[in-house]
């Protein structure tokens, strides 16, 4: 059996800011804009140098280029210290509807940078922050691995919207992947107290956890369980003998996908559709899917076969699990929860 590490004392935070994807990376956007004016700027020369026949220098009476340079800088920037100027009257009608249009091109480039790099960006540092603090029925990812980008890209195909998901990892290149579809992400350590109540785990609807490793899914539910004494928990490990200190860390589902796959094999050899159904049943993708639901008032009374909505095939009772076959599945009762077995959302549109 894993031996369970110690928990770690709380140090100071170690994860970063949350934050949302950008339509683009901040680099490549101030590349294009400086590109864009330095671009104008050397346009702006060359018209300068072509006319430089129609400028005057007062200081030496001579226009080289580095007149052109300086006197095309002025310009740009509506300095204007009057030692050179244009006199010929085609030099003033290109400053006036080639060089002028250029100046106000890239005085907006230079002012619209100014705000997306400072005050745009600022809000947008601001804005995440407020949704931080505000963070309330949201879906936490502990890891984004193969098992949590799975499990999130099933929930927006579910319908979760994408903005309510926020994602933990202590990589940045996963954190990417998980800002290119629209989560929230956090950089950091998910073991520690600071970084878990930085997503305010205990106002969640849910934690999922996928750390890759056993030891750290464990002292992770730990953590999350502390935190959040009243939020299910689900949690992945791969050993078998690691799944009872999940629960007894307080997981409330374990899930092993070593053994599920064994399961959906051993399946297959019983009957070449098992394994297919089963996959069915637990992808929204699928013809069916099953629905965990708690129980209508207009259904309290009625048989678990009489639901409407879908085949009945489990109810739960005070934490008790009851088959449909069972006799306590004859009457449902106030605050009963149901899975059924329900056509998928696409199914029913085609129906």
């Amino acid at each position: 059996m894993s031996a369970l590490p110690p928990k770690r004392r709380s140090r100071p935070s170690l994860a970063k800011p949350l934050r949302r994807a950008v339509a683009l990376p901040v680099w490549a956007d101030l590349g294009l804009r400086l590109g864009a004016a330095f671009a104008l700027v050397f346009i702006v020369v060359l018209v300068h140098w072509i006319d430089r026949e129609g400028l005057k220098d007062t200081h030496d009476g001579a226009i080289s280029f580095l007149d052109v340079v300086y006197f095309t800088m002025i310009s740009i920037t509506t300095t204007g210290f009057g030692d050179i100027a244009p006199v010929s009257d085609k030099s003033r009608l290109i400053e006036a509807v080639i060089v002028t249009p250029i100046r106000f091109a890239v005085i907006f480039i230079f002012v619209g940078t100014a705000y997306n790099f400072i005050i745009k960006r600022s809000w947008e540092t601001w804005r995440m922050k407020r949704i931080q603090e505000r963070l309330a029925d949201h879906i936490v990812v502990l890891g984004y691995g193969v098992s949590g980008s799975e499990a999130v890209q099933e929930l927006i195909a579910r319908g979760t919207q994408a903005s309510c998901i926020v994602v933990v990892d202590p990589s940045s290149a996963r954190l990417r992947r998980a800002e290119q579809v629209g989560c929230n992400v956090l950089e950091g350590d998910a073991t520690r107290d600071e970084t878990l109540a930085a997503v305010r785990v205990g106002l969640a609807r849910s934690i999922l956890i996928s750390a890759g490793r056993d030891d750290t899914t464990i002292l992770i539910v730990l953590t999350a369980r502390h935190l959040a004494p009243g939020v299910p928990i689900t949690a992945v490990v791969r050993a078998d003998d690691n799944e009872l200190l999940a629960r007894q860390a307080g997981a409330d589902n374990v899930i092993n996908p070593v053994r599920f796959t064994g399961l959906l094999l051993a399946g297959s050899a019983e009957g070449q559709h098992i394994a297919e159904y089963m996959s069915d049943l637990a992808s929204v993708g699928g013809r069916v899917q099953l629905v965990e639901r708690p129980v209508k008032p207009e259904e309290v009374g009625l048989p678990l076969e009489r639901i409407g909505t879908g085949k009945g095939v489990r109810i739960y009772r005070g934490g008790r699990a009851i088959g449909f076959w069972e006799p306590e599945a004859h009457v449902l009762e106030a605050g009963d929860v149901i899975v059924e077995v329900a056509a998928s959302c696409e199914q029913e549109a085609s129906a």
